[in-house]
């Protein structure tokens, strides 16, 4: 049983739990993410869950969706609208419940795939584990768009580990995106748990460093804050360097929001 894949479910359904609470309305309310409506996350984490799922099930069609959509965006069309039109306007609870359903098919099939199988994606190929991470990455990181724009907090358990592993993972890939030489010395990472259980990476450095919650790395890393609107001790110029530009997301270089532009509002 693939323990990822059990917490992209668990992830998925403490936002379900959330944005069943909603009225029709609230539906179109913008959030501080590229002005993006709940609408538009949840058919993006849709369409995006589709995807995932097609990669292990037909390579060969998720080659022609990925080419339909790539030829679609050279043409002007946004991959929003793309996921819009794909999904034949669907929105609201309608669109709610079409997401719900599909993350729990899919999760059934990826909790008894090889971890190890390597399955396609928009870059490199990476495994079924990784494959389903980062779902349960992304499902964390939009939803933040909504429990900031409802003024919720969120209540976070210890499976954000998947997050933080995925952040220090792609330390690297974070400067080598952008055409930078990846440094030497990666920081030593200690972070505090939901739990309050103390995660440690690397070998202990007070000359660079990260040191902190949790959840502050995983929404630095994801690009939800800003690193300066958390309260994450960064020490050392590599540190620095990486948590100014930090993306543990696929896809060409992003940069991180502005400072002040990411809160919970309310």
């Amino acid at each position: 049983m693939l323990e990822q894949a059990l917490d992209f479910q668990a992830e998925s359904e403490q936002l379900f739990g959330l944005l069943d609470r909603l009225n029709e309305p609230d539906w179109q309310r913008a959030t501080q993410f590229k002005q993006w409506t709940i609408n538009d996350v949840v058919a993006h984490l849709h369409f995006f869950n589709y995807a995932a799922d097609l990669s292990l099930k037909d390579s060969g069609a998720f080659a022609d969706l990925m080419r339909d959509l790539t030829r679609a965006m050279k043409q002007g069309v946004t991959h929003l609208d793309f996921t819009h039109t794909s999904l034949g306007g669907t929105k609201g609870r309608a669109l709610m419940n079409l997401w719900r359903d599909f993350y729990h098919a899919m999760t059934a099939r990826f909790k008894i795939a090889d971890p190890k199988k390597r399955v396609p994606w928009a870059g490199p190929a990476m495994s079924v584990r990784s494959s389903i991470t980062a779902r349960l990455m992304e499902t964390w990181a939009h939803g933040q768009a909504i429990y900031d724009l409802l003024g919720e907090k969120r209540r976070d358990t210890d499976r954000i580990r998947n997050i933080v592993v995925l952040g220090i993972n792609t330390f690297g890939w974070t400067f080598a995106n952008r055409a930078m030489a990846v440094p030497p010395n990666r920081p030593y990472v200690r972070l505090l748990a939901p739990s309050a259980a103390v995660w440690e990476w690397g070998q202990p450095d007070q000359e660079n460093l990260i040191e902190g919650s949790a959840v502050e790395f995983c929404q630095v890393v994801t690009q939800v804050r800003n690193i300066a609107d958390t309260k994450l001790r960064v020490i050392g110029s590599t540190a620095a360097a990486w948590m100014s530009i930090a993306q543990c997301f696929a896809g060409a270089p992003e940069e991180p929001p502005r400072p002040g532009t990411r809160f919970i509002q309310g």
